[in-house]
């Protein structure tokens, strides 16, 4: 693989985590509200406002968390980025020892290894870019773009939230929560087996998974709900 194809791939991982994460959450927050709202009153209005003000109170919510993480994150790379060069100047026999160490780990001795290590440690750059990938595990596509970051988060977010609340603009009472539960359930089913396609693991189970934790989560706000309607 290409250094080129690397970096693609990990810059299509970050959006695909991206786009679950903010859809997956707006869908089931707001599918919680809805449910929740809805057995407690049959009131349309009362029904939507409430979906609403969820969809956009937490898609802001949810870029504003996505902005300041992957900001937070950028700043921490950049500080051990500093770090990093600064002790590859003070002791570069150390590290140059670590490199060695790195490499060894992975099962190269002798010559090889040797031929490794002073071809790494005699370009300061890659020796600094190996130092954070392989020592640190920190990798700087992960977190390059903040406000990126918050549109797919946010936007996500959004699409997903109006999955559950769409029913409720043209029914209403238990046909309403039962279209929004359902219509919830393949689009849990279809993210979790859309994430396996692009990473690991097989497509049925991660989506169930995803149907799972996401009906656990709303099922909260749907007992709620309920609990609340039944107090007089």
């Amino acid at each position: 693989m290409t250094q080129t194809e690397l970096s693609n791939g990990t810059k299509n991982g970050v959006l695909l985590r991206e786009t679950i994460l903010g859809g997956q959450d707006g869908l089931v927050n707001v599918l919680g509200v809805v449910l929740g709202v809805a057995a407690a009153t049959t009131d349309q209005k009362i029904i939507l406002v409430s979906g609403l003000a969820a969809t956009f109170a937490e898609s802001i919510s949810m870029g504003a968390v996505a902005y300041t993480s992957t900001k937070a994150a950028r700043d921490f790379y950049h500080s051990m980025l500093q770090k990093e060069a600064k002790e590859i100047e003070q002791e570069p026999h150390l590290e140059k020892e670590e490199i060695l160490t790195i490499y060894k780990k992975k099962g190269f001795k002798g010559p090889l290894l040797k031929s490794i290590v002073n071809h790494i440690t005699s370009d300061k750059k890659l020796w600094l870019e190996t130092m954070m990938a392989e020592e640190l595990r920190l990798y700087p596509d992960d977190y390059q773009h903040p406000l990126k970051s918050a549109l797919v988060v946010g936007f996500s977010s959004v699409l997903g939230s109006f999955v559950p609340l769409v029913p409720f603009f043209f029914t209403t009472g238990t046909t309403a929560m039962f279209t929004a539960l359902g219509t919830a359930t393949l689009v849990l089913f279809a993210g979790g087996s859309m994430k396996a396609k692009f990473t690991i693991g097989d497509w049925k189970r991660s989506g169930v998974e995803m149907v799972l934790i996401g009906l656990a989560a709303a099922l909260a706000g749907f007992v709620i709900g309920t609990l609340l309607g039944a107090t007089p």
